[in-house]
Parts: C-alpha cells; structure tokens; sequence
C-alpha cells in the first residue's frame, strides 16, 4: 500500500505540470534533457533514447528553449550517454553551441540539482518520457527548482511494463533521498550558458576522435 500512495503522490502531484503538446507548453530558456542508454543489450536502438532526442529536437525547433542540457552517465570511458545524445541532437540540426553537457547525471536526483547548483538554471523544461517526467518534476519541486516537463512518447512494450515496475521502487526511492538529504555524487566547478564555446570545442573533439560508447 506504501509503494501504491507514494505512486500516486508523485503522479497527481506534478500532473498540471506536464505537457505531451508542444504548441501549448510555455517557452523556456532550457530543456534538460536526462540521459539514457542509446542501445540496448541485444544492440538495437533504446526507444526510451530515440523519442527523447526526437522530443528535444521537436521542442528546439518550435523555439521552446533556446539550450539544451544533457544530463546522463559518463562513469567509465566506454559509456557516455551526454556524448552520444549530443551527437544526434547536433546531426538532427540543433546547433552544437547550444548544447551543454552533464557527464554527472548519475541519477535524475544528480541531474536535477546539478542543473541549479552547477549550470545556474533553476526555470527549466524537463524532457523525457511521461514516468520518468513525473518523479523528476517530484524532485525539482521538492528541491526549489522551478521546472516543468515535456513527454516524450512512451514505450508500449513488454520493457516498458518492466520499466514501470521499477519506476514505483524508485519513487519509493526518491522519498528515502529526501529523508536521508541525498545529493550528488559530484558537484564540481560552475559552467555558464553564455559561454557555448567550450561545448562546441567539445562536440568538434569528439566527433573527430570516435566518441566513447559508439
């Protein structure tokens, strides 16, 4: 029954916060983008990945935000989510200075506060699937960020089922964060939207030298 309510608290809780229609959602200057792995397995493409760089791209060209931040994993060299994403959104005509890259978004609790305390953006459209949307606007509003979220389309699958269940331990999760003052793995040194010249330094770089996790 715990696992049930706290479930529905974070879903009926951020519900007015959500938008699945990119022409009534209000314009922001940043989409936070939260990473994921862009193959699975069995080495076909993730469709959680897919739809979330098509919404991104959907969002960027009705001029909905004007920057896009990557929040994902980057623990070893041969995995980095930010990397590849960035990639995808660049060939897909968003422009590599208007990307800025998270490589410590270890968890959405990580990607969340990193975008206020690191990135200085705490007015943001947060963009994944509607699941995941729900329990990362949990945590934004519980951590005085003022955010709302974009959906991405859904997987209607049998991982997406297996995907839900672990959704509702993971809301039980975020409560047990609060509880215990959770905060990220790293913080790390302040990184300013005005200046993109490093991002698209970065994007040049990696591209040119076969990206990690490719």
């Amino acid at each position: 029954m715990v696992v049930f309510g706290i479930d529905y608290w974070v879903t009926k809780s951020t519900r007015k916060q959500i938008y699945s229609a990119v022409n009534s959602i209000p314009e922001r200057k940043v989409g936070l983008l939260l990473g994921t792995s862009k193959y699975l397995g069995n080495g076909s493409v993730n469709l959680y990945y897919k739809y979330r760089i098509a919404a991104t791209v959907t969002l960027f060209k009705a001029g909905k935000i004007k920057y896009v931040i990557i929040s994902g994993d980057n623990s070893r060299e041969s995995y980095n989510e930010p990397a590849l994403m960035m990639q995808d959104l660049v060939a897909a005509g968003i422009p590599a200075t208007q990307i800025f890259l998270d490589f410590a978004g270890f968890r959405t609790l990580d990607s969340i506060i990193r975008c206020k305390e690191i990135f200085g953006e705490d007015n943001i459209t947060i963009i994944s699937q509607p699941f995941h949307n729900q329990r990362a606007l949990f945590i934004a509003n519980h951590k005085n960020v003022n955010a709302i979220a974009y959906n991405a389309e859904d997987v209607a699958t049998l991982y997406g089922i297996r995907t839900a269940v672990r959704e509702k331990l993971a809301r039980v999760k975020v409560l047990i964060d609060f509880l215990t003052n959770k905060q990220p793995k790293f913080y790390g040194n302040k990184i300013s939207l005005n200046d993109a010249t490093e991002s698209a330094a970065y994007f040049h770089k990696s591209t040119s030298e076969n990206t990690p996790g490719q």
